[in-house]
């Protein structure tokens, strides 16, 4: 990790992301442009080491989180990397990964996804753990996990239902399907849809304006939101579960290696 000042930003540099600081603003940028901002494992070592920065500092009073470039947020889990998992390690995976998403949703700061590109599995179930997603009109949104033969295991199940309700959480989950910004938007997934040439402006005008709101206030707000959620807990314990019993069937193992060998998945059903 490399700290340097530039100009009136603090910039915290890791491998796969860095975390600026401007005044009120922090911005936390996903940077692995060869995978389009994929998830791994070092990834989310990186993305709690930014929230332990995050948790002590005394100034940032908004986060916002965006992806490098301009075709992706995170496009999802590097497959790569979880193809060979076996079930106590893909629930190990799971959790892990659910307790940094769960840190992101329960910071004392509210938390805007800038979608500027792909938000697909892991990707949109970052954005899910943010109290808002403002998304660019090229943006691309989706659960493409049952593609590969796998489920989502970052929280997506239990808390997309909460965004757009259990019929529409059911449609976007069991088809695996990629939605428009506009459709998000229409289902309530999405805020805002701009242009990808004023997301980001947009964006840190609308936190700006946070920003300079009664600090102490906007956090008990959120933590009075957060209360609808009691039930969440639970509900990734039964989906970290569900995601690692997957791994080893027939199905898992074909729809991972169909997608690293860019082929059609011949799913058996076992």
């Amino acid at each position: 990790m490399v700290r340097r000042p530039a100009g009136d930003f603090t910039i915290m540099k890791f491998n796969t992301l860095s975390l600026e600081k401007n005044n009120f603003v922090g911005v936390l940028k996903f940077s692995r442009p060869q995978t389009l901002n994929a998830l791994n494992k070092e990834l989310i070592t990186e993305l709690n080491l930014s929230l332990d920065e995050i948790e002590k500092d005394k100034v940032i009073r908004v986060l916002v989180l965006s992806g490098a470039g301009d075709k992706a947020f995170i496009a999802g889990a590097d497959i790569k990397e979880i193809n060979g998992l076996s079930r106590e390690e893909a629930k190990k995976f799971a959790l892990n990964g659910q307790k940094t998403l769960s840190r992101l949703e329960s910071l004392r700061v509210p938390t805007i996804a800038a979608v500027n590109g792909f938000a697909l599995g892991g990707g949109l179930e970052m954005a899910l753990a943010c109290d808002m997603i403002w998304a660019s009109e090229k943006a691309k949104l989706g659960l493409p996990e049952v593609s590969l033969g796998i489920i989502p295991g970052y929280g997506g199940t239990q808390r997309l239902k909460r965004w757009v309700g259990l019929g529409r959480a059911r449609e976007i989950t069991y088809s695996g399907q990629f939605y428009s910004a506009k459709e998000a938007y229409e289902f309530g997934l999405v805020q805002r849809v701009l242009s990808p040439d004023t997301l980001m402006s947009e964006v840190m005008k609308f936190a700006e304006l946070i920003a300079a709101r009664g600090p102490l206030a906007v956090t008990a707000a959120k933590r009075a939101i957060n209360q609808t959620e009691h039930a969440l807990e639970q509900g990734l314990l039964v989906e970290a579960g569900e995601f690692s019993s997957l791994f080893g069937t027939h199905d898992q193992k074909e729809g991972t290696a169909a997608f690293v060998e860019k082929r059609t998945p011949d799913f058996k059903g076992n």
